[in-house]
């Protein structure tokens, strides 16, 4: 038998195929020895303050908000003249112009195919049929223009922006609310009053679309907005850190009139026109809020909802 059999520990067992081994190795001394100091919480992984920091480090390296791409998410093709011509326009970013040989003596098309070359866009000339098939089959007239998936903000990310501005914190939850152009709306509305940022559920929820973007004209560059997992803990997680959450529903427990914590950090969820708020989102609000109407009209859109309860806490803020 190979190695020493006198010296204990030698021989090998029987069934297995590994070798003589003697002793610790080491391991016991160095099991021992210790590890240092703990190390702070934004170099832990996975601590919250570790993922605020990456996503500082990802907004240096990157120039942006420390937007980010979500799993699933793909590029979004815009197709016609003047859809594409008010993506250019509103400032949507794109990766590239599509233009068929000889689209360009539309105006439309000549003016797309300006703007893009001022934003330092790549403009591919192409045949029809390919455009035919990039498109889908779908009507194209001549132009279409790739945009990138849009990156989203962590929620985390909401509460830096607002501790940074140095005002309290004042944030729209969106829940269930599908149609893009409400998104849209949503952020000019709650850029124009001061707010720090939207948060959408990553499910059953419109994104950032193009069409979003148009609707937010423009602003949606300059606000973030944050895709959460999981709605209803990241309320909750909000609460915790001490910030008001205010349902807004036709049947709240207050009035908007007597709602005396405008000027408290506030985060003001809307449903969607149809639904409302979910259960479970009702459940995690501490308050909810009704908008008083003159007329026989049973809910507002829930963009014009946000933007008058937006409004009115940005009037009383105002005024102190």
């Amino acid at each position: 038998m190979a190695g020493n059999s006198k010296r204990r520990g030698a021989v090998r067992k029987e069934g297995t195929k590994k070798g003589a081994v003697v002793g610790s190795g080491g391991q016991r001394r160095r099991g021992l020895e210790g590890k240092g100091p703990t190390p702070p919480a934004s170099a832990r992984k996975g601590h919250p303050a570790q993922r605020r920091t990456a996503a500082k480090d990802r907004r240096a390296a990157a120039g942006t908000r420390g937007r980010r791409p979500q799993d699933g998410d793909v590029p979004e093709t815009v197709l016609g003249r003047n859809p594409v011509l008010e993506c250019l326009r509103a400032g949507v970013p794109a990766t590239a112009l599509r233009v068929v040989v000889g689209a360009t003596s539309d105006e439309r098309v000549a003016e797309s195919v300006h703007l893009a070359a001022d934003l330092g866009l790549s403009i591919l000339e192409v045949e029809r049929t390919e455009l035919d098939r990039i498109s889908g089959g779908a009507l194209h007239q001549g132009v279409a223009l790739q945009i990138p998936p849009y990156e989203y903000a962590h929620p985390d990310e909401l509460l830096e922006a607002a501790s940074e501005s140095g005002q309290p914190a004042l944030i729209v939850a969106l829940d269930g609310v599908t149609d893009p152009r409400n998104l849209g709306a949503v952020v000019r509305s709650v850029s124009a009053f001061g707010g720090h940022g939207v948060v959408v559920p990553q499910r059953r929820s419109a994104g950032m679309t193009a069409v979003a973007w148009r609707t937010s004209a423009g602003t949606a560059a300059r606000l973030p907005v944050a895709r959460a997992t999981n709605l209803t803990r990241t309320l909750r997680e909000y609460a915790q850190t001490g910030l008001m959450v205010a349902g807004l529903d036709a049947e709240g427990d207050v009035s908007l009139d007597e709602f005396d914590l405008a000027t408290d950090p506030l985060v003001i969820v809307t449903g969607s026109e149809g639904k409302g708020l979910s259960r479970l989102v009702r459940e995690s609000c501490d308050v909810t809020v009704s908008i008083p109407m003159a007329g026989e009209v049973e809910s507002l859109n829930a963009s014009v909802a946000a933007g008058v309860v937006l409004a009115e806490v940005a009037r009383r803020r105002r005024l102190g």
